[in-house]
């Protein structure tokens, strides 16, 4: 069935349809790829803290242990959650710029035998920490949860500037028996501030 158009063209409802379904299906893709990236966007709490020429952060992992997780760990399956934290500069009308950058990352696995936790903490590869203990949640604020950490020299930023942290949290293995409630295993925070010597 043809329609006449202001000029007097016949106007197709097939390619009005066509036209319509392409819409609507862009419009639903750009959904699908934002609405995990808004959810994942609040899943780490983070705050920043200057003190004595360095950047302490402080920041959370919320969620993260659903019951798939848990029973994941509990079957000894050796797990790590990765932080990457950088250190950037807010530039007005331009690219974003990395002042600094470094890798968290805790470590957990559960001996059935023992019913313990062995726990790691690493930076940038190196050990920070290690221990054993017999309390989930214990482990769990362990692997989500890191206070006051000073990861960052103040030297390098300029007074009165806006600077933000963004942390973005990983896990390995990304394909084990569970999976993340966000997209492609990560989830992220960050928290702005001014650098005020």
């Amino acid at each position: 069935m043809l329609l006449r158009g202001a000029a007097g063209r016949g106007v197709s409802w097939r390619g009005v349809l066509t036209n319509l379904g392409r819409g609507v299906g862009v419009t639903l893709c750009a959904l699908l790829v934002l609405v995990p990236a808004l959810v994942a966007a609040d899943l780490v709490r983070v705050r920043p803290l200057h003190r004595d020429g360095q950047i302490f952060v402080s920041f959370e992992l919320t969620d993260a242990f659903s019951e798939e997780m848990r029973a994941a760990i509990r079957s000894g399956l050796p797990t790590t959650f990765s932080y990457d934290v950088e250190l950037r500069r807010a530039i007005r009308f331009w690219f974003d710029s990395t002042v600094a950058s470094t890798t968290v990352a805790a470590s957990v696995q559960y001996d059935n035998l023992t019913r313990r936790y062995h726990l790691s903490r690493t930076q940038d590869g190196r050990v920070d920490t290690s221990e054993v203990v017999d309390n989930e949640e214990t482990a769990r604020d362990t692997m989500t949860t890191f206070d006051r950490l000073p990861l960052f020299s103040a030297t390098p930023l300029e007074a009165n500037s806006e600077y933000y942290l963004r942390v973005d949290a990983r896990t390995r293995p990304h394909n084990g028996w569970f999976a993340w409630p966000w997209s492609r295993a990560t989830a992220s925070g960050s928290a702005k501030f001014t650098f005020i010597p």
